[in-house]
């Protein structure tokens, strides 16, 4: 079989890219040149800035050409190629496609990319912008394979940890340049200033917590971003300090049913 296309490099895409690597199947990943995940320690995205990003044993390594991506893509050697439009797609020629972007909306993905199209999350219609949609939200559906219909809207909530949900996940307080003051893994105590934004007319606004917990994740030095951007997520768990550097139990089960259509179109059953 072809390399298998995923469009999204961050921490549920990689858990995706993880699982299809250690089973067999060698991956090409597309990433935008400037990846905004926050779970940075477990995001295969992190290649685009060095080069390579290694998680959990599995190393990706960002290459420059379509060309070299076909040759160096082998499976457990998953490539990232960068190419937020997915314009090498038609050169790629990929038997299956899929959208990991977890960008709550299309950016482009249509079932004319490849015989098997998959897509994460709000979006998509199963059926119509691709054949299969995984359902991403925290509860009794996630993973749930959908052959027709929508995943469930984006809410903007995020699923409860630790019984906190809004309150785990950071804003940028305003438009500008982002600068951190811890970094993942750190423990950090509710209000505490863990970066700051740097604003077009030199204003510098504190970025803090609304609970204590663990940084399970946060933007990189430099990062530019509007009012509202995700920068940061609090994880209320003091054990969850190890987890870190861990794919979350939420990638691996989207993994696993990406993986059974994957395996199912493969032996003939979809």
């Amino acid at each position: 079989m072809k390399p298998i296309v995923v469009r999204g490099g961050g921490d549920l895409a990689t858990g995706v890219i993880h699982r299809l690597s250690k089973s067999g199947y060698s991956v090409i990943v597309l990433e935008t040149d400037k990846p905004s995940a926050i779970r940075r320690l477990v995001a295969f995205s992190e290649a685009v800035e060095n080069g390579s990003a290694c998680v959990e044993g599995i190393t990706c390594v960002c290459v420059n050409s379509v060309k070299e991506a076909l040759k160096e893509a082998k499976p457990l050697h998953p490539v990232l190629l960068v190419d937020p439009k997915g314009e090498s797609i038609p050169l790629l020629k990929p038997e299956i496609l899929i959208d990991a972007i977890i960008a709550k909306k299309n950016l482009g993905t249509t079932r004319k990319m490849a015989p098997l199209t998959i897509a994460l999350g709000p979006g998509f219609e199963a059926g119509k912008d691709v054949d299969y949609v995984v359902e991403t939200k925290r509860g009794h559906y996630l993973g749930k394979i959908l052959d027709k219909g929508s995943a469930i809207e984006n809410t903007g909530i995020p699923g409860v940890i630790g019984g906190y949900g809004k309150e785990r996940v950071i804003h940028a307080p305003a438009e500008g340049v982002f600068f951190k003051k811890f970094d993942i893994g750190d423990w950090v105590e509710a209000k505490a200033c863990i970066g700051e934004v740097q604003t077009d007319t030199g204003e510098v606004i504190e970025v803090k917590t609304e609970i204590t917990g663990v940084i399970r994740g946060i933007l990189p030095d430099g990062f530019p971003v509007t009012k509202g951007f995700k920068s940061a997520d609090v994880d209320p768990r003091k054990e969850s300090q190890k987890h870190c550097a861990l794919i979350s139990d939420k990638a691996r089960c989207l993994a696993g049913s990406v993986l059974e259509l994957v395996c199912a179109y493969e032996k003939g059953c979809l």
